[in-house]
């Protein structure tokens, strides 16, 4: 296959598709758990204080400096359907804990467990840093006018965090894009494609099928998506403010 050739297969190639929706999964769990559990916890520490604080913040990061090898390997222990930690566990609470973490059904759910719990660390600590940076007067005055910690939380930390969390969704958002070396060590995309992603997907067809005008496809579509989830990001998180300035600017320039 030549040129447009690679493009067009592509489009019927389901094993790409199926990434593409593994993509979608990674980021949305991303955004939708790992980080909202991410800020919760850095704001819990920050209140903690003492030798509570820097134990559980170096407790929490912890998995962010474990080889991704030792990560896989120690998930595939917990997972084993034989004598894997879980099913023991099951076990231990009553259940039958014969289930098969890697099936076709529980696979991308498996993954994207140890995907999550991978990358908590460094969104946690992001968020914890950025909530240090913000001016402990604020917290006070809003204490002294009787506001409880919920309150607080979100008319204050919230709307302060708004550029933390750009940053953070943001870098969630291309870490699901490139994510390649946990799940080629878990599954290499198995069963029958269904842990499939598209970096990994793209290391298969150019490494191991030889097939380098299709992977450069590949690789061109994952940039194009690349781009276009950044730029959406930028436009979902743009602040009011500068919508407006940029809205009167063009009037003006249109009235000129």
């Amino acid at each position: 296959m030549i040129g447009l050739d690679n493009y067009k297969n592509l489009m019927h190639d389901m094993a790409f598709w199926t990434s593409l929706r593994n993509l979608l999964f990674l980021a949305i769990g991303f955004i939708c758990i790992q980080h909202p559990l991410a800020l919760i916890v850095a704001a819990v520490l920050d209140k903690l204080g003492g030798r509570g604080e820097s134990f559980f913040r170096c407790v929490y990061f912890i998995p962010n400096v474990i080889s991704v090898a030792v990560i896989a390997y120690l998930w595939k222990f917990i997972y084993n359907p034989d004598f894997g930690l879980l099913n023991n566990v099951i076990k231990a609470f009553g259940g039958k804990g014969e289930m098969n973490w890697f099936s076709t059904d529980m696979a991308i759910w498996a993954v994207l467990v140890v995907l999550i719990w991978h990358g908590f660390g460094w969104g946690m600590l992001i968020y914890y840093t950025g909530i240090k940076n913000i001016d402990q007067v604020l917290y006070e005055a809003a204490a002294i006018d009787g506001a409880d910690q919920k309150t607080i939380f979100l008319k204050i930390t919230l709307p302060l965090m708004k550029p933390v969390i750009q940053v953070n969704v943001t870098m969630a958002v291309i870490s699901a894009l490139k994510q390649m070396e946990t799940v080629y060590l878990l599954t290499n995309g198995g069963p029958g494609n269904s842990t499939q992603f598209a970096a990994n997907y793209l290391y298969q067809q150019v490494f191991k099928a030889f097939r380098y005008g299709y992977g450069n496809a590949i690789g061109v579509i994952f940039i194009v998506i690349c781009l276009t989830a950044t730029v959406l990001l930028n436009k979902i998180f743009e602040d009011r403010d500068e919508r407006k300035i940029r809205k009167l600017n063009r009037i003006k320039g249109e009235a000129a």
